[in-house]
């Protein structure tokens, strides 16, 4: 396994003791959409679960809802294209087309469709569904002014959907920028969000469990399982402030 790394930005939040230190890395070769922190340590599993044993780089699934989100737009916005749009998802992984990975998917951007009527049928490929089948978070939406209908829907290699999506979002675009060149909207690398349950965002309450969201820029996220050569997965780091395990 290869160990270099990107770091990124740190974020902290605070526990009843010490206040752990998070940074997130991509490693070059199971994209973990986000993972569950609890008192500074991963949260365990429950007491009659068998418990298995991982590489120390790797994490269990998180227990959470299975579904994608866009991540910097909400129902109702009104925007300028080229808009940079990013995907979130949580309670699956990220992996790209190459075969078969269980809990996995990739993203397909629905414009102005329903979700599809037979789930048991690969997504087609046209305008209106677009696929990101390499592992990518994010596209940049070119959208002439006008009204829209934004949805996500996760599907397996074979662009076969497996019941992940996300709601519809409404949005308009008032304008076209022709001078805008979509590829200087983001630059390559990772980056981290904390949502916490206490009075600031990336702050947790005693006991309370604390949700870490990684996105990836201009890089494809992948299963670690798969080795996808130019593909990467998230390492996440805690280190307590005053030192420590």
């Amino acid at each position: 396994m290869q160990t270099h790394q990107k770091k990124i930005m740190t974020k902290t939040m605070t526990t009843n003791s010490q206040k752990p230190r998070i940074t997130a890395s991509l490693l070059a070769s199971c994209g973990i959409a986000c993972l569950l922190l609890m008192g500074g340590s991963l949260a365990p599993a429950a007491a009659q679960t068998p418990v298995q044993t991982l590489h120390p780089w790797l994490a269990s699934a998180p227990r959470l809802a299975q579904q994608t989100h866009f991540t910097n737009l909400q129902d109702g916005a009104k925007i300028e294209t080229p808009f940079l749009l990013t995907f979130g998802l949580t309670g699956m992984g990220i992996a790209p087309i190459t075969k078969a990975q269980g809990k996995t998917g990739h993203h397909h951007l629905l414009i102005n469709r329903d979700l599809p009527l037979d789930f048991n049928q690969p997504l087609p490929f046209n305008e209106q569904y677009v696929h990101f089948g390499k592992g990518q978070m994010e596209t940049v939406l070119k959208l002439q002014p006008g009204e829209y209908t934004l949805r996500l829907v996760l599907a397996d290699h074979r662009h076969v959907p497996n019941f992940v999506y996300s709601k519809p979002l409404k949005i308009t675009v008032m304008k076209f920028n022709e001078n805008v060149k979509p590829d200087t909207l983001s630059q390559p690398g990772i980056s981290q969000r904390v949502v916490g349950s206490g009075d600031n965002k990336n702050e947790a309450r005693e006991g309370s469990p604390v949700q870490v969201l990684f996105h990836a820029s201009k890089l494809n996220v992948s299963h670690q399982a798969l080795q996808e050569p130019g593909t990467g997965h998230f390492r996440l780091s805690v280190t307590p402030e005053g030192g420590g395990a």
